[in-house]
């Protein structure tokens, strides 16, 4: 693409635009969820054009997907190069380098000095579903705690953990039994009514976790606690610094697996290749998706190699750790590696710098968060009572996408910025350009 930057040249959506629109409506499930008419045609890094030709900057990053930017060179000539040798052979039942090569590097960058192995499926809910089984199987414990305001996914099992919003559950039921939900702990709005301070909050929460095992939930019986070291769903929300060594310590005393699901905020989002490593807690099983093949359908179940001790038949996966998908994997880590987890720590840090002062200067922002890029911008109907405003989340998004920006909401009123990787100063202040001006304008 030309232009490095946003530029609109028709009214929205334009006309080709309007007629994919009209066959998705007659053809495509309405269970997907879409907040403007975007019609996606070609991607090159932090840009999107549409079938139109209208460039948008692209700060959504297909939900934390395309790492390393729309179509990076590397790992288009990875999966051509893959495409050309080995399509499929299903590591189910057969061998090839790339599934084994791709075990030991995720082994080797995963938290933790210990022997690991690792599951392939094709999604983060997969992945999910895979560590659920595994900490069932390792511990012969049935029963499963899970955060409140989470979300690890729709699939039967992964969907019983979630607690993100009703529309996710209503008529699925009965779910899977044995999961109980309990509050995480989120520093401006504590859900236990603790605002004096980040430690009370935490240890609210934990405390919390200690009485249901005294009351509702027989410790003995938990497999494992399941949380993401970074609300994602939930509203982007970073935990009290404490939080998850606490949870490791409480999961410790009783004998239960810790599993972190890092599908979104991990694979070098957070400027760190795991955001669970911000807070120095090391998890027997993480679960990982998303940004780690830049685009390709892939999901990892990376546990503790005594943990993963399930026997040939226990689970498998048709498509998992698919040749392509791999080799994509294995590009996009190098490239992580090389440059863009440390391009995500300084536009992460430069971006945070800029909307800090906004909870200030805008009426309706209520708080500002994140790590690396991963950044949540809540909005508000008013500062001392901290009402959620999501109408006026709704009105900025929609108001970003005419002026050519991408973003996403997530949580009761907050937005998220969650581009590319690869991103550089010029098109973050671009973006946040784009967004300030979208905030004032709903403010009027």
């Amino acid at each position: 693409m030309e232009k490095a930057l946003p530029h609109i040249k028709t009214t929205l959506p334009g006309p080709e635009a309007e007629k994919i629109l009209a066959l998705d409506q007659q053809f495509v499930s309405p269970s997907y969820l879409r907040d403007y008419p975007f019609v996606a045609n070609r991607g090159q890094g932090a840009l999107v054009e549409d079938v139109d030709g209208n460039t948008f900057l692209d700060f959504s990053a297909g939900i934390a997907v395309v790492s390393t930017g729309h179509c990076h060179p590397d790992v288009v000539r990875a999966i051509q190069r893959q495409a050309g040798t080995l399509i499929h052979m299903s590591g189910t039942d057969f061998y090839y380098p790339l599934l084994a090569q791709l075990a030991e590097k995720l082994a080797a960058i995963t938290p933790g000095n210990f022997p690991k192995r690792v599951y392939f499926g094709n999604s983060g809910t997969e992945a999910i579903e895979a560590a659920m089984k595994v900490a069932r199987h390792y511990t012969r414990r049935h029963r499963f705690i899970a955060f409140l305001n989470c979300f690890h996914g729709r699939t039967l099992g992964s969907l019983s953990l979630t607690a993100s919003k009703p529309a996710q559950r209503r008529g699925f039921g009965p779910l899977l039994s044995g999961v109980t939900h309990v509050p995480f702990p989120d520093p401006y709005r504590c859900p236990l009514g603790r605002q004096s301070a980040e430690c009370d909050c935490t240890c609210s929460c934990i405390d919390f976790i200690e009485r249901i095992f005294k009351t509702t939930t027989p410790p003995e019986d938990v497999a494992a606690i399941v949380v993401e070291p970074i609300q994602g769903e939930g509203g982007y929300v970073v935990p009290p610094p404490d939080f998850l060594g606490r949870l490791r310590e409480l999961a410790d005393r009783h004998g239960i697996l810790l599993i972190f699901d890092e599908v979104q905020c991990g694979a070098g989002r957070t400027g760190k290749m795991w955001a669970c490593e911000h807070f120095g807690a090391v998890p027997d099983i993480l679960v990982s998706a998303k940004g780690l093949a830049s685009g390709m359908p892939l999901g990892v179940t990376v546990a503790r190699a005594e943990v993963m001790d399930w026997g040939a038949g226990a689970h498998a996966s048709t498509f998992g750790g698919n040749p392509i998908a791999c080799a994509a994997a294995m590009e996009t880590i190098r490239l992580l590696e090389e440059k863009y987890i440390a391009n995500a720590a300084r536009i992460g840090d430069h971006i945070l710098q800029r909307v800090t002062g906004w909870p200030e200067s805008h009426a309706v922002v209520g708080h500002v968060r994140g790590k690396g890029l991963m950044i949540g911008i809540e909005l508000v109907k008013d500062k001392e009572t901290r009402e959620p405003h999501p109408e006026a989340r709704a009105r900025v998004i929609h108001r970003a996408f005419e002026k050519g920006l991408l973003i996403l909401g997530c949580g009761e009123s907050t937005v998220r910025l969650m581009p590319p990787l690869v991103i550089d100063q010029e098109q973050a202040d671009c973006a946040l350009e784009i967004l300030e001006s979208a905030i004032s304008e709903v403010e009027r």
